[in-house]
């Protein structure tokens, strides 16, 4: 059974199973792996975003996609792509992410696995654009957002974080295919 929609050098990406809850849970309840965001997420909702993940691949082709390093079949978090809809002026859009568990980082993979969702977002699914969106204090990702050769387009105020306390202004970044 080829469990993967694709893979890179050492990352497999696939659509959510039950399986992957514990361990996705986990990694959204770390402060430290959820400094960027509003706030830890419960195991509900957790739930929800897996669901509307493996919802979203099954209309749009992608999705933000549950990531195992390939050596040894480990969890290790999310890469992928998501159809967003909130209020901005370049929504609706398509924007890559990643959420990693903090044992994993550094290592390359975000790049890696995102570099591999780049190619199968203009290849496979024939997109034209595709944006990344960060919140400015969140280097870590900006810094992937460059490497995978994004371009910085401009800060602005997400309409989902203006009581999140410091993380408004957000920057986003563009690649065309």
């Amino acid at each position: 059974m080829n469990e993967y929609q694709f893979i890179s050098e050492r990352l497999g990406l696939r659509t959510w199973y039950e399986a992957d809850l514990k361990p996705m849970a986990a990694l959204n309840a770390d402060p430290e792996v959820m400094r960027f965001f509003p706030s830890t997420q419960s195991e509900k909702q957790t739930r929800e975003l897996m669901n509307k993940c493996n919802a979203q691949f099954d209309k749009y082709g992608h999705c933000y996609f549950a990531v195992d390093r390939l050596s040894d079949k480990t969890f290790i978090g999310f890469i992928g792509l998501a159809y967003q809809e909130y209020e901005a002026p370049f929504t609706p859009c398509v924007d890559i992410g990643w959420r990693l568990a903090k044992q994993f980082w550094n290592n390359g993979y975000a790049t890696e696995g995102a570099r591999r969702c780049l190619e199968y977002g203009f290849e496979v699914l024939e997109l034209d654009t595709i944006y990344s969106i960060a919140s400015e204090i969140n280097t870590p990702s900006i810094n992937v957002m460059k490497k995978i050769g994004m371009n910085y387009q401009y800060h602005f105020d997400h309409p989902e974080l203006t009581e999140s306390g410091g993380l408004n202004p957000c920057t986003l970044y563009q690649i065309l295919r």
